[in-house]
């Protein structure tokens, strides 16, 4: 729950709503207590419960609602960032290194933490920072196409988008693929940062200024593909908890223009009906959890990674990815 409160509390401080400090009291208290579960019930392990970047989303949420958090919270996320735990294996650290350091930049903007504690803070800002421009995608993306927004309101926070080329040029390959942006929550990354701001902005905002010129908008239906395509779908488990490597390699026919959870389904309705899965909705849309009753379990810390042929992450969920007549998608069971 810590990230989805962190998210709440952040969406409930930007809307402005009338003031009822109790129950905003309460949220707030009910956040703290979250974080403290999130480590202490994992302190073994070394890390958070959920992960550091719902533990970062926690801790920028307090501070945009200007509660104190307390030291040790804050250096956890410190020691993580200087002994490089955000990076799990084969992925990227993009969106987590980026959400600690506005969550480090919004407790020193907001004088929560003591003078030596501040200096800190700007030493790993400008740590992650550096490596943002280091690790830039010839194609202009931070990480993938997600996390970029997360990236790019660190250089905003911090004052820097104006003088640092890499931020124009992931401006301009965010611009080519805004249609990525469907599902609210990743909306909500990538809208700020096309006005300029971050969510550091919700934290000194003025709400008795705020017209509230906000109208709702119907997105435009997709266009209807017809005929059918063929997708290869393929299951790997690359963890010792597997006798073999490939557990599923089948052509699957789909309509054109089908997302993958549509090819997905249209596995599981094949003879012999050997091809099971399972999906848990969350913000960011469907999250795929089982597949051929392998569960992915974040106390193991797995996850079901999705890959093209080429050994390349998508960079989109099962609802937004459509794949093409021909391709092959890697639904490959891996540890982060």
């Amino acid at each position: 729950e810590t990230g989805r409160l962190a998210l709440y509390l952040l969406g409930l401080r930007a809307t402005c709503p009338p003031p009822d400090p109790g129950s905003q009291r309460s949220l707030v208290t009910w956040l703290k207590h979250h974080l403290e579960e999130d480590w202490a019930g994992s302190r073994r392990h070394g890390h958070p419960l959920t992960s550091y970047y719902q533990y970062s989303l926690g801790v920028l949420a307090l501070c945009a609602h200007r509660k104190r958090v307390r030291e040790e919270v804050i250096r956890r996320l410190l020691e993580a960032e200087h002994h490089h735990k955000f990076r799990h294996a084969g992925g990227s650290a993009v969106d987590t290194e980026a959400v600690a350091v506005l969550a480090f930049t919004c407790l020193e903007r907001e004088r929560l933490v003591r003078s030596r504690l501040a200096a800190e803070l700007r030493a790993a800002r400008r740590r992650v920072r550096r490596r943002m421009v280091e690790e830039q995608h010839p194609n202009g993306f931070f990480g993938n196409v997600y996390s970029t927004p997360w990236a790019m309101q660190v250089f905003i926070a911090s004052k820097m988008c104006q003088i640092q080329t890499v931020y124009g040029q992931a401006m301009a390959a965010l611009l080519k693929n805004l249609d990525a942006f469907t599902i609210t929550a990743t909306m909500a990354q990538v809208l700020p940062v096309l006005y300029g701001r971050s969510y550091l902005d919700i934290a000194s905002m003025h709400c008795q200024e705020e017209s509230g010129t906000l109208t709702p908008i119907s997105p435009e239906p997709l266009p209807e593909m017809l005929g059918t395509m063929m997708v290869r779908l393929v299951v790997e488990c690359s963890l010792p908890r597997c006798a073999q490597h490939r557990l599923y390699d089948q052509l699957v026919p789909a309509p054109a223009g089908a997302s993958l959870l549509d090819v997905l389904r249209a596995a599981a309705a094949q003879e012999p009906h050997d091809f099971t899965f399972d999906t848990q909705e969350t913000p960011q849309g469907p999250f795929l959890i089982s597949v051929l009753g392998l569960e992915a379990q974040q106390r193991k810390r797995s996850y079901w990674q999705l890959l093209t042929d080429s050994n390349t992450s998508l960079q989109m969920g099962v609802a937004e990815y459509r794949p093409q007549d021909g391709d092959t998608i890697i639904l490959r069971l891996s540890e982060w």
